[in-house]
């Protein structure tokens, strides 16, 4: 079984259109091999960075946080040179690593982005803690400056990362894939290594988990880079070399530089990041004249009774004091005052607001506050529906507003709690079943009523998968059983069903923190402007985040 080495280079599917190993495949697969820990440093981004850590600790197998930055030769404010670009391997070594390479993706992104999201050496100085640097793949820094000749050049680089990270913080990285560059590469790198007394570290650029899946990813390249596989001319990779090698095939590439690969699990014991989940981190209320959330939120249920009940019931008044107990005893009280408010100023400003929907309207807290329109008691709706002490996740309220003026009350938001405590939410959109056959069908050159006719033949149904479509539509199956064309190409498309094609801007979901949103998590930018979270809706509920859903409805406005 595998001790002495672990892989600290791996794109997931998360390196969007470029890594094609699912999570889930990919760490079952590391746990297969024998692997007892795992890094994930896909492109730029840290989308997939719970979901990889979570599933790595399910599966019992150490997870290592980091990042492949993209390291600009200049200024990160400069949008000029396109080529003057380097990748860079950044692993978390402890939480404030954690934090620091959060803060580095997202001014990356938000400052720095210029077809990649690039940081530059400012930045990297300023955020250097508890980070450990590898020099990365022939893209990198040094290993760029050896391949043009420039010694000189590598070894003032190196100087620049010894100085920002210190010389037991920086190593440099040996690859082989059977490529000429990176023999060249490593025989200056290991004279290098021996003249600054550094440590070399062996890793293999995966991409995809098992060798067998180097076509499948070919594909996906094609899928991105909008070419043909037959384009002679398209980016691709050289060969099938980029995938979770074993232990024992790292050996055998590098068994003249066993210190590489104990390197790896030095490295890898050295990494310890814990993220937690299910710590409420609400953002602190505002509260008036030195009342607690608890009696604030009591006074403005009471305050708005009479409009609600001029004559409350005994039955209304017990109910009321039940709500506002459980509430209490789960924290909540906040949420419901953060809630309250932003309603409040929608309505208070003529900016329709809906009547409430969901399990929210079973509350008459919420009712008395204004926040739903429809009175619980008459229609019997149970609060328990909405809030009970067995709920692990927090309650939900889905507000609805007027389309064209909703953005006015995240302004508003953003005004009140801060610009940088309110972020919107990133969502992906995945190749599902038609959409990838069309995708596959483009790069394999079919001709488009052929795949557009298999397309069709897949039902229009939320969530289908093309197994799924394959046990409905028989003349499908017959086609897939007598076509090997047309195997070839649902086969090739089920090897991709799922893996998210784009990141965009959730249509309604905005987070809200107490502090600002990079120091939970990462940040990118949308299409629009717009300040998204890395994460998706659900990891950030896991992480105790505020997230709210403000939809847009034409039919308010």
């Amino acid at each position: 079984m595998s001790v002495n080495f672990t892989h600290l280079h791996v794109h997931t599917q998360y390196s969007l259109l470029d890594g094609a190993a699912k999570i889930s495949d990919l760490v079952a697969y590391a746990k297969e091999i024998g692997m007892k820990s795992l890094a994930i440093t896909d492109h730029g981004v840290m989308y997939g960075v719970v979901d990889f850590y979570q599933e790595a600790m399910k599966q019992g197998i150490k997870p290592v946080i980091g990042c492949e930055v993209y390291l600009t030769n200049g200024s990160r404010f400069e949008k000029t040179n396109r080529d003057g670009m380097y990748h860079l391997i950044l692993l978390a070594e402890n939480d404030e690593g954690y934090h620091n390479l959060m803060k580095l993706v997202s001014l990356g992104h938000l400052e720095g982005f210029y077809y990649k999201p690039r940081i530059d050496k400012d930045i990297l100085r300023q955020y250097s803690k508890g980070i450990i640097c590898m020099s990365a793949c022939i893209a990198g820094e040094i290993p760029v400056q050896i391949l043009r000749g420039n010694l000189e050049g590598a070894e003032n680089s190196l100087k620049d990362y010894l100085d920002i990270f210190g010389k037991d913080n920086f190593f440099l990285e040996i690859q082989d894939h059977d490529l000429e560059e990176e023999h060249t590469v490593n025989t200056e790198l290991k004279r290098l290594a021996k003249k600054y007394d550094l440590g070399l570290v062996a890793t293999n650029d995966s991409h995809y988990v098992k060798r067998e899946d180097a076509d499948a990813q070919d594909v996906l390249l094609c899928i991105q880079t909008t070419s043909t596989v037959d384009d002679p001319k398209r980016m691709k990779f050289p060969n099938d070399q980029f995938y979770l090698k074993s232990e024992a095939e790292m050996r055998e590439k590098f068994g003249d530089c066993p210190e590489a690969l104990e390197n790896t699990a030095k490295i890898a014991e050295r990494c310890n990041v814990e993220l937690s989940f299910g710590h409420l981190l609400l953002p602190e209320f505002p509260i008036p004249n030195g009342l607690s959330a608890e009696e604030y939120l009591r006074k403005l249920c009471l305050d708005g009774m009479p409009g609600r009940y001029p004559e409350p019931t005994q039955q209304v008044l017990d109910r009321l004091e039940y709500e506002l107990g459980i509430i209490n005893k789960m924290g909540y009280d906040c949420y419901f005052l953060i809630v309250w408010d932003f309603i409040h100023y929608a309505k208070s400003n003529g900016i329709a607001v809906g009547p409430g929907r969901g399990s929210a309207a079973g509350s008459i807290v919420s009712y008395c506050l204004e926040i739903t329109d429809i009175e619980p008691m008459r229609y019997n709706l149970l609060f328990e529906r909405f809030l009970n002490p067995e709920r692990v996740s927090m309650p939900d309220i889905d507000v609805d507003f007027c389309i064209e003026r909703r953005q006015e009350v995240i302004d508003y938001v953003g005004r009140k709690y801060g610009k940088d405590h309110v972020a919107q939410i990133v969502t992906f959109g995945t190749l599902k079943a038609r959409g990838v056959i069309r995708d596959v069908g483009r790069v394999l050159d079919m001709p488009y009523a052929q795949v557009d006719n298999i397309a069709k033949m897949i039902p229009q149904e939320l969530n289908i998968t093309l197994d799924g479509a394959l046990k409905q539509n028989r003349e499908l199956k017959t086609l897939y059983d007598s076509d090997p064309e047309v195997k070839y190409l649902i086969d090739m498309s089920r090897r991709l069903e799922g893996l998210p094609r784009h990141a965009s801007m959730h249509a309604a979901g905005v987070v809200i923190c107490g502090k600002p949103v990079d120091e939970y998590v990462p940040l990118s930018r949308a299409a629009d402007g717009s300040i998204t979270t890395q994460y998706i809706m659900t990891t950030l509920e896991e992480l105790g985040l505020l997230k709210m859903d403000f939809l847009g409805l034409r039919n308010l406005t």
